[in-house]
């Protein structure tokens, strides 16, 4: 929602160059949404989700701190100083959404290397000796 607010913003205001990251991050946060909602992660094993969620997170709260600083110091009308606000917000919100995602992307691969065979070995394995 925050995206969109911001979008519709930019497209209001004279820094309607920086329209492009709002739309493009909202549309991917509806896909992402959708994914889990219509439970596609549970069909598609081979996608690692909470990475795809991961990576969405950093690179919208760089991009968006990067252009609220652009709006609000190069622009002067309303519609960029308050996109530029919104995108300040974004870039926290973006913060802890990566923080507790980066927590969950940990629990999954912590799952995922203890399910493999490989790493489980016995003390007849890993014994030298040829004592019997």
């Amino acid at each position: 929602v925050l995206s969109f607010i911001i979008f519709i913003c930019y497209i209001a205001s004279l820094a309607a160059s920086f329209m492009m990251a709002p739309l493009l991050e909202f549309l991917l946060a509806l896909f992402l949404f959708f994914a889990y909602a219509s439970k596609l992660n549970e069909k598609f094993k081979g996608v690692y989700w909470p990475l795809a969620d991961f990576l969405r997170c950093v690179t919208a709260a760089i991009i968006y701190f990067a252009i609220s600083i652009a709006a609000v110091s190069k622009y002067s009308d309303g519609a960029s100083k308050a996109a530029g606000v919104f995108g300040f917000a974004a870039t926290i919100v973006f913060a802890v959404d990566f923080y507790i995602t980066f927590n969950d992307l940990v629990t999954f691969l912590k799952q995922g290397s203890s399910d493999s065979p490989e790493g489980h070995k016995t003390e007849d394995e890993d014994s030298d000796s040829d004592s019997d």
